[in-house]
């Protein structure tokens, strides 16, 4: 079914931006391109000498680094490709609601969705990466990513009715994707204010379990401005961030792992236990790596990568944990 493929491409091809944004941010690429949606005034990075002429004489103040902008604006067709695809499947959804049998509510809010990721993106650049917009850009791709995976599974799964306390985890599965999203956006945060590398050492934070630190400072949210380098945040408010963060990946390892335990006694989810503890240790060990190596591009990538992956996992668990996974209106 059309339908179906379209979901499934989408669902895969949020899994993608959302990695190759970690990409774009963690190489300080995100103002590659000063402007939106283009760069420098073009669908395409200026590459002629005339063309770079051009730009620069439009933006004298924004030297053009060519490789840069070409991740950024890689990261921009790839979002623009999803978009267009979320508002097909929205169109389609809304026009074949008696033939796909389903509410196209999720559908719509997926396309609302998309459109505010969008506004997000541009005042990501607009306002020179705003801690905050940061966060939220990378709140709104996870989401993104767990209502497609959602939708996609409505499409080719359907939950099972288990006769061993299906009912009984199914509160403490959405609590442990909801542990999971607050833990996503701390990560965010500390992405945002390049805060990585705030806490010299590990276990230690700079040498101490609770060092000084500024955490009115660290999580200012409104009034925060936009940086490339962290260096408006102090030592004490950077630290903040990134020892709370560390906090936040014990409670849901402990949470998660638990959780993974418990689902394993379950015969038809044990493949789902397995994943989940295994990618949740997984992703500790990137973290605790990311510190010790001093955050190498390709393991803070790893990094991010292994959240996404975790979120999907969890929505899937959660799926079939639910018994009103396909007939909730959505």
């Amino acid at each position: 079914m059309m339908f179906r493929k379209l979901v499934l491409t989408a669902a895969i091809l949020a899994y993608a931006v959302v990695v190759f944004g970690a990409f774009v941010r963690l190489s300080n690429a995100g103002l590659g391109c000063p402007d939106w949606p283009g760069c420098y005034g073009r669908l395409a990075v200026p590459q002629s000498a005339p063309a770079r002429g051009i730009a620069h004489l439009e933006f004298p103040n924004k030297p053009l680094d060519n490789a840069k902008a070409w991740i950024e604006m890689t990261h921009r067709y790839l979002a623009g490709t999803l978009a267009l695809l979320i508002v097909a499947i929205a169109v389609y959804a809304s026009r074949k609601r008696a033939e796909l049998q389903q509410s196209p509510l999720l559908s719509l809010l997926l396309a609302g969705l998309v459109a505010l990721q969008a506004l997000l993106g541009m005042w990501t650049v607009t306002l020179l990466l705003k801690p905050v917009v940061v966060s939220l850009h990378l709140l709104g791709g996870m989401v993104t990513l767990a209502l497609l995976c959602w939708l996609a599974l409505r499409q080719y799964a359907r939950p099972t009715v288990y006769a061993v306390s299906r009912d009984s985890l199914k509160f403490w599965g959405w609590l442990g994707l909801g542990l999971l999203a607050v833990q996503i956006a701390l990560g965010g945060w500390v992405s945002a204010n390049y805060a990585a590398l705030a806490c010299g050492g590990f276990p230690l934070c700079n040498g101490s379990w609770l060092p000084k630190m500024d955490f009115s400072a660290g999580f200012q949210l409104v009034g925060s401005e936009g940086t490339t380098s962290g260096n408006t945040l102090s030592n004490l408010a950077l630290a903040s961030i990134n020892w709370t963060h560390r906090l936040g990946a014990l409670i849901v390892l402990c949470y998660l792992a638990s959780l993974a335990i418990a689902v394993l006694r379950i015969k038809r989810l044990q493949k789902y236990g397995v994943l989940l503890l295994t990618i949740v240790c997984l992703q500790v060990a990137l973290g605790i790596g990311n510190v010790l190596l001093s955050r190498p591009l390709p393991l803070a990538v790893a990094h991010n990568a292994a959240a996404a992956l975790l979120l999907v996992v969890m929505v899937v668990l959660n799926f079939n944990l639910s018994s009103s996974g396909v007939d909730d209106g959505l």
